[in-house]
């Protein structure tokens, strides 16, 4: 195995291991923060809190129509269709054969529906309550379910889609991903059903979830996730390319990674997509070969 192979690999996978886990602590620790805030009935995140559910409940009450469209947006964004997503995406790419990663997707949906429900019982804060309300919703409020969710369901399909398309299709999808989590969170708390403190709890607890699942499954499989996001793409591209690479390899030579069906992935998945798409004729992108 070439030497310097080996060390981009193991470079690659320390580095996305460490982001991994940076996101999680990172959230973590500001979760707390808000948390101990948010108990401790701080008051200036309190008159936040009030004057903006006080402000936007007043407008939705005077503008029927306009709360109509914000609950028909907050429904189509909510747990039930963002985990169905998840499982779409799971149950795809368990067919065409990428276990691990059906896996980091399956985990995503079922840690995150169980952090939820843990925090949601452990804090067990009130929801905002009006003497009219224009929606209604139950169980504790702190954190929102919708905002994490849809949260935890953008990042897991911008992180599908990274490597299947290029720069501007990348761009194009984190901001689709980020209006869609802002305008569901905007939606909770427009509705009077969500402190706005929940909702960025609910952010917050989302990304404890994708860093924590995704770190704890690269220290588990080491190398598995980016060899099945190659097998993905190797699947999903046009017959008739996959044809031509083979019959344009010659015989005994070692394909590039994306040349080469599923097999030899490097690290960095959904950390570091320029290490993984690197440049197709560096030789760090060829699989390993035996030292000769």
């Amino acid at each position: 195995m070439h030497l310097t192979n080996s060390t981009t690999i193991l470079t690659a996978r320390n580095r996305s291991l460490l982001r991994d886990a940076a996101l999680a602590l990172g959230c973590a620790a500001l979760f707390g923060l808000l948390a101990a805030l948010v108990t401790g009935q701080w008051r200036p995140l309190a008159r936040f809190d009030q004057e903006w559910i006080g402000e936007l409940h007043t407008y939705a009450r005077e503008h029927r129509i306009w709360t109509a469209s914000v609950q028909t947006l907050s429904d189509i964004g909510g747990t039930v269709t963002m985990r169905t997503l998840l499982g779409i995406a799971a149950g795809w790419l368990w067919l065409i054969g990428a276990r691990v990663l059906a896996g980091w997707v399956a985990a995503q949906a079922i840690v995150g529906w169980g952090v939820l429900w843990a925090l949601k019982l452990a804090f067990d804060r009130a929801r905002p309550s009006f003497a009219d309300p224009v929606s209604h919703a139950g169980g504790p409020a702190f954190p929102s379910g919708h905002a994490m969710a849809s949260a935890i369901t953008c990042a897991v399909l911008v992180g599908l889609l990274w490597y299947r398309v290029r720069r501007r299709g990348r761009t194009a999808a984190c901001l689709v991903a980020a209006a869609t989590v802002l305008t569901i969170g905007w939606t909770r708390v427009a509705l009077g059903v969500h402190w706005p403190s929940d909702v960025l709890a609910g952010w917050l607890a989302a990304g404890i979830v994708l860093g924590t699942v995704t770190a704890v499954i690269q220290v588990w499989r080491p190398g598995a996730l980016a060899q099945d996001v190659r097998r993905v793409n190797w699947r999903t591209r046009p017959r008739v390319q996959r044809v031509l690479v083979s019959v344009d390899q010659p015989s005994g030579t070692a394909a590039p990674l994306d040349e080469d069906g599923p097999h030899g992935a490097r690290e960095g998945f959904l950390s570091d997509p320029e290490v993984f798409l690197g440049d197709p004729g560096d030789p760090a992108d060829r699989p390993d070969e035996a030292v000769r």
